[in-house]
């Protein structure tokens, strides 16, 4: 039963359009334990496959940029190599082009000896002067033939434009027609490659 004191005080509110207050119990959640809605669940898994996605995204940049890098480099290598092929083939024909130009000075210089040999007398083959200029000879033809440079066969050879340049035609016993006779001046292949034609007459 409430007390006279009680009662005043509630017809006191009620005249005041206030409800009486009771107490209410507090309930209280153990600690540790956190309630979470399904409503959470959702948007926890919702920023999970988010992030996933964008990790997803990221990797594949990444993988696209080094695939990008990786071609860049083999293009590079591939551009190297055929640069360096190049300039090894340049190296070598300005090589060539060096050795002919050099073989081509000595060819007039050969010639001379070889006329000047021609016109020793039996008498004087055996002298110092022959024999020193035979020597000589014999050195420089030698290492004209090492370094691949060989006269062309001509006196009794088939006519080849490729190798002879016929300057004159002649008759002749001992050979057919199209048949080089004579040799008029030497000709020289270096590495197979014709440095100076020979000069010959052809039988008609």
């Amino acid at each position: 039963m409430k007390t006279v004191a009680a009662e005043e005080k509630d017809k006191t509110e009620k005249m005041n359009g206030e409800e009486p207050q009771e107490e209410a119990k507090e309930q209280e959640t153990p600690a540790g334990e956190a309630e979470q809605s399904p409503d959470g669940e959702k948007e926890t898994s919702k920023a999970e496959k988010k992030e996933k996605k964008r990790k997803d995204k990221k990797q594949d940049a990444m993988k696209e940029k080094v695939e990008e890098l990786e071609d860049r480099v083999k293009r590079q290598m591939a551009e190297f190599d055929n640069f360096r092929k190049r300039i090894e083939k340049e190296k070598t024909a300005m090589f060539e082009t060096g050795a002919r130009s050099v073989i081509e000075k000595i060819l007039p210089v050969v010639d001379n000896f070889e006329r000047g040999l021609a016109s020793v007398s039996e008498e004087e083959k055996d002298g110092a002067l022959a024999q020193g200029m035979q020597m000589i000879y014999k050195q420089l033809m030698t290492e004209l033939e090492n370094l691949d440079v060989k006269p062309i066969p001509a006196v009794g050879e088939e006519f080849n434009p490729e190798f002879h340049n016929a300057v004159m035609q002649t008759q002749s016993d001992e050979f057919e027609s199209g048949v080089v006779a004579q040799e008029l001046q030497k000709g020289y292949t270096y590495r197979d490659s014709v440095v100076r034609h020979s000069m010959v007459a052809v039988v008609e």
